[in-house]
C-alpha cells in the first residue's frame, strides 16, 4: 500500500514552498546557462572548436532544475535540521511502540493490547500502520497540526483488517488523534472505531530508538 498526502497546519504553506523553489529553480537555472555560455566564448576565444547544443541548455532549464530540487526536498532536505527548522514538519518516520486500553461499554469488555506503529514519511505523503497480534491497520488520510503549547497532533482515518485465524474480529474503520511531546520521543492519543467493530480507548507510544 502506498503512503497518501497529508495536510499540514501550523508551518510554512506547501503552496509558499512551490514559489520559493520556482523562484530558485529560474535563477540556479540562469546561473547555469550563463556559465555555460560564458565557458563557450572563452574557448572560441582561444581557438578551440567548442559547440553547445541546444539540448544541453534544456537539460538545464528552469522545469528540469525545480523537478530535481522538489524530489531532493521531498525525499531528503524536509527531515534535515534546517529543513525542519524552515519547513515546521516534524520527523516521525520510523517504528514506535504502542499500549492501547479499550474502554468499556455496554456491549465490549475492557481490555489492554499493544503493537507497534510504523511511520513512513516525506514532506507531502504519510503511512501509519500499526500491527498487532491479531490485526492490522493502515491509514487513509491524515493531518498533522502544530500545538505551541504541547507538541504535535496527529490526526489520521485508518482501516484495520484482522488476520485470518481471528474469525470473531471483524474489518472496520477508525479514526485516531495522538500527540506527540516536543522532543518527538513519545505520545499519548485516543481511537475510535466504527462500521463493524464499535470500540473506543486511549494510546501510549514510545519511540523505538535505532540501533
Amino acid at each position: 500500500m502506498l503512503e497518501h498526502e497529508y495536510t499540514h497546519l501550523g508551518g510554512i504553506s506547501r503552496l509558499n514552498v512551490g514559489r520559493c523553489l520556482g523562484v530558485i529553480s529560474a535563477t540556479v537555472s540562469a546561473g547555469i546557462v550563463f556559465v555555460l555560455l560564458w565557458s563557450v566564448n572563452v574557448a572560441q576565444s582561444i581557438g578551440l572548436p567548442v559547440n553547445l547544443p541546444p539540448s544541453v541548455l534544456s537539460l538545464v532549464g528552469a522545469g528540469v532544475v525545480f523537478s530535481v530540487l522538489a524530489w531532493i526536498l521531498s525525499r531528503h532536505a524536509w527531515s534535515w535540521r534546517i529543513g525542519q527548522s524552515l519547513l515546521q514538519i516534524p520527523d516521525l518516520r520510523g517504528d514506535w511502540i504502542c499500549k492501547g486500553h479499550t474502554i468499556e461499554t455496554n456491549l465490549n469488555p475492557t481490555y489492554d493490547w499493544s503493537g507497534t506503529i510504523t511511520i513512513v514519511q516525506s514532506w507531502d505523503k504519510i503511512r501509519i500502520r500499526l500491527k498487532t497480534d491479531t490485526s492490522a491497520s493502515n491509514s487513509k488520510s491524515a493531518a498533522l497540526i502544530k500545538d505551541e503549547a504541547d507538541g504535535w497532533r496527529l490526526f489520521y482515518s485508518y482501516r484495520n483488517d484482522p488476520k485470518i485465524d481471528q474469525t470473531e474480529l471483524h474489518t472496520h474503520k477508525g479514526f485516531a488523534e495522538i500527540l506527540f511531546n516536543k522532543h518527538l520521543t513519545g505520545g499519548e492519543g485516543e481511537y475510535f472505531n466504527g462500521h463493524g467493530r464499535y470500540t473506543f480507548g486511549t494510546m501510549k507510544l514510545e519511540r523505538i530508538k535505532n540501533a
